[in-house]
């Protein structure tokens, strides 16, 4: 069977091979297997592309590795991974504890966050993983903090609503990073369609920390004055609670992904471990994560959508929605 390569996935093996270093090489590949298409023909590719990224994994985690520009490496678990990005004493370790209930260290002196951390983030019944990085200084950023950017799905910059020089601070952030061919973007952000030199630009929400300590509401309004136009703004408060809630849907609306429910014909839906797969997936590809059989002998599925849609049968190329059911049965 023919591998049937998209344009996308030559594109992505094109960076790949001219890539020079490891986080590169690892991130290029990650998305030469997201845009691989699935089926029989490729398999022998997707075995052999999940090798190598093994490898080169275990290659960056080794004493050394810091040569190669990586410093350290978290591999994405859950439903996506988020980082969080901010100058010295934003809040982003209060905001991890309140998003997670983890017990970081938190202080009032810069960097507290000395390395990069991973916890997880309950959002009803899916987790998600946050990573606490380091501050971004002037003097201070390192390799492996632009490289765990580039790769993650998206990312929180926290900003000190109490300090009113935190849009100067901010500037500082995105000045560094944009050195490194990073921008942070709105997730509607329509990219260019050609471009000399590649940018990552990652989608963000600019979360306005400590709101509560901005009592006349003045160091709001200055960072919507300078943001607010190109990047999306949430105040929160961890002391209060404020906005806390919005901001977990919002980090799930930012990874672009669903969840559906396999159900067993005759049975109830499994509601409490869902498949999470990218927006736009299709019947085959809960098939695909349910079983490889499924995937290959797929005769037909039904489909429960809420109220309005009980045990219809649907094609194999349906689009699915995030809390679909669906019921596969095997030719």
């Amino acid at each position: 069977m023919a591998a049937n390569l998209t344009p996308q996935y030559m594109e992505a093996e094109k960076r790949y091979r001219e890539a020079k270093t490891i986080p590169e090489k690892i991130e290029f590949l990650e998305e030469m297997l997201r845009l691989l298409p699935k089926h029989k023909g490729t398999e022998k590719m997707q075995a052999q592309h999940r090798a190598k990224l093994s490898q080169l994994k275990e290659e960056a985690q080794k004493p050394g590795s810091g040569k190669h520009g990586l410093s350290f490496l978290i591999e994405k678990q859950w439903a996506g991974q988020v980082v969080l990005v901010g100058p010295p004493n934003s809040g982003k370790s209060s905001l991890i504890k309140a998003l997670t209930g983890a017990e970081p260290e938190i202080g009032d002196y810069p960097f507290t966050t000395r390395a990069a951390a991973p916890y997880m983030m309950k959002f009803e019944n899916i987790k998600i993983q946050m990573i606490d990085l380091p501050p971004v200084t002037a003097e201070y950023l390192e390799s492996g903090q632009v490289e765990m950017i580039k790769v993650a799905d998206a990312v929180l910059v926290v900003a000190d609503t109490a300090d009113a020089d935190s849009p100067g601070l901010l500037e500082t952030v995105f000045g560094r990073l944009k050195e490194k061919r990073v921008e942070f973007v709105r997730d509607e952000f329509p990219p260019p369609t050609e471009e000399t030199v590649r940018v990552f630009r990652k989608k963000m929400i600019l979360v306005a920390a400590k709101a509560d300590r901005d009592v006349d509401g003045s160091n709001l309004e200055a960072l919507k004055f300078f943001y607010e136009a190109q990047l999306p703004i949430l105040a929160v408060s961890v002391d209060t609670g404020a906005g806390l809630e919005d901001l977990r849907r919002r980090i799930f609306d930012l990874l672009h992904v669903i969840r559906v429910y396999s159900k067993i014909p005759g049975k109830k839906a499994e509601t409490e471990s869902p498949f999470v797969l990218p927006r736009g997936s299709d019947v085959m590809k809960i098939a695909s994560a349910v079983h490889k059989d499924f995937f290959e002998k797929l005769a037909y599925a039904r489909l429960w959508r809420g109220a309005e849609i009980a045990g219809l049968m649907i094609n194999r190329d349906f689009k699915l929605q995030d809390g679909d059911i669906v019921e596969l049965h095997l030719g």
